[in-house]
C-alpha cells in the first residue's frame, strides 16, 4: 500500500487553500492535507508533523517578511521541500525563490494541472520552475551575500530578527518568546555580529531587502472561487 504524502499548505487565503487542496487531492493518490494561515502555524505544524513530505509556502501571508520566512522555515526545517507559490509574475523573484532555498516556485495564476506537474516534480527531489524563470538571472554578489549572512542564524535568531523588523522591543519579544530579555539581548548581539551590521536599524534594513512585491494573479483566485 502506498505511504502517504502530507502536504502543508500555508496561504492566508481560505480560497486559495481551498484551490490547492483540490488540486493535491487530484494530484496525489493519498494525501493529507494541513493548513496554515500564517508562517507560525505553519511551523507550529512542522514542529509537530516534522515528517511533512513538502510546504506550499505563501510569500505573502503574514508573519512572512518577504523571503525572510523562507529563511526562517529552512533554517528550523532544512531538509523539508517548500515550494513557493504567490502571485508574482516577475521571473527574478520566482529564480530567487529557488536559489534562497526553495525547491519550486508555483505562479496563483497557474492552471491546476500544471500547479500537479508541480508538486510531482518538487515530491521527485527536482527543482521545478515556470519557463519564464528558465533564464532569469540568479543573485547578484549583493544578494549572494545576504543570504549568506541570514543563513548563518539559527531557528531562534531569525524569529528575533523578524520581530524586529515588525518593530517590538526586546521586552516585547522576551515575553512573545517566553525567554528572558538578557536572552533576547544576546541573540540581538549574535545577529548583529553574523549579519556584519552595528545596530538593530542596521540589522532591520539589511533583513528589509528580502522584501517582495507581488502582483494580483486574477485567474487563480477566478479559478479558486469557482
Amino acid at each position: 500500500m502506498a505511504a502517504t504524502t502530507t502536504v502543508i499548505v500555508a496561504d492566508d487565503h481560505p480560497l486559495v487553500r481551498g484551490a490547492l487542496k483540490a488540486g493535491l487531492t487530484q494530484t496525489l493518490s493519498d494525501v493529507a492535507i494541513l493548513e496554515a494561515g500564517t508562517l507560525m502555524e505553519a511551523l507550529k505544524l512542522l514542529r509537530s508533523t516534522p515528517d511533512a513530505d513538502l510546504v506550499l509556502l505563501d510569500l505573502h501571508m503574514p508573519g512572512m517578511n518577504g523571503f525572510g520566512g523562507l529563511f526562517a522555515l529552512k533554517s528550523e526545517y532544512p531538509a523539508t521541500p517548500v515550494a513557493v507559490i504567490s502571485a508574482t509574475e516577475d521571473p527574478a523573484v520566482m529564480r530567487r525563490s529557488v536559489d534562497y532555498g526553495a525547491q519550486g516556485f508555483i505562479p496563483k495564476s497557474a492552471a491546476l494541472t500544471t500547479i500537479g506537474d508541480a508538486i510531482r516534480t518538487v515530491l521527485a527531489g527536482d527543482v521545478w520552475l515556470p519557463e519564464q524563470a528558465e533564464n532569469a538571472p540568479g543573485l547578484d554578489e549583493e544578494e549572494a551575500e545576504l543570504a549568506a549572512r541570514i543563513a548563518q542564524l539559527t531557528p531562534q535568531q531569525m524569529r528575533v530578527l523578524s520581530m524586529l523588523q515588525e518593530g517590538r522591543l526586546n521586552k516585547q519579544i522576551a515575553y512573545e518568546l517566553d525567554v528572558t530579555e538578557a536572552t533576547i539581548k544576546a541573540h540581538v548581539s549574535a545577529i548583529l555580529r553574523k549579519l556584519h551590521v552595528y545596530s538593530r536599524t542596521q540589522a532591520v534594513i539589511l533583513a528589509n531587502k528580502l522584501a517582495v512585491d507581488d502582483t494580483p494573479a486574477d485567474a487563480f483566485m477566478a479559478q479558486a472561487a469557482q
